[in-house]
């Protein structure tokens, strides 16, 4: 995924392995089996070129990142401490850093936001960035088979089913 993120483009198989074997010898069959993995899981989409594929990130690093770190907070038991526990492990660089990523995202309550154009608050002795909308949330997904052997989902219990016959 990283040589994928990387160039932030559709890839080929033989790209890739040229990139790779810049450090270690690899074998294309493994590189076709490891993008054909990740198609199938669905991080890549990938179109035909000729007699080959060209893949693409389903979604952006920060995005997987962003689903990584959601995912690990929500499964705390105390996600208060989870995060001070976290902020404490940042460098001052990375808690400068959430600290401009708070300011972005942070929206006054008598305010609604306007659209994408509006201006954060800059930090002082910065220049006034354009406010940017949180990404759209995406997550690997959890299956592991291909999408041709999944099943539809079964639909919802019928409530008037469960009920007793006088009605209750």
């Amino acid at each position: 995924m990283s040589r994928v993120w990387k160039w932030n483009r559709p890839v080929t198989v033989r790209e890739v392995l040229e990139d790779l074997q810049k450090e270690r010898s690899i074998a294309y069959t493994t590189v076709m089996t490891v993008l054909d993995n990740l198609h199938q899981k669905g991080w890549v989409r990938r179109e035909a070129e000729g007699r080959a594929y060209r893949y693409e990130a389903v979604s952006t690093r920060a995005a997987y990142a962003a689903a990584l770190m959601n995912d690990a907070w929500s499964q705390s038991d105390n996600p208060a401490a989870a995060l001070v526990a976290f902020f404490g492990m940042m460098s001052e660089e990375q808690r400068e850093t959430l600290r401009d990523a708070v300011r972005i995202a942070q929206v006054p309550e008598t305010k609604k936001p306007t659209g994408p154009s509006e201006l954060a608050e800059p930090r002082e002795g910065t220049e006034p960035r354009e406010r940017t909308e949180p990404p759209e949330r995406t997550e690997p997904p959890e299956r592991t088979e291909p999408a041709e052997r999944t099943e539809p989902a079964e639909p919802p219990e019928n409530p008037a089913s469960t009920q007793d016959p006088g009605g209750r």
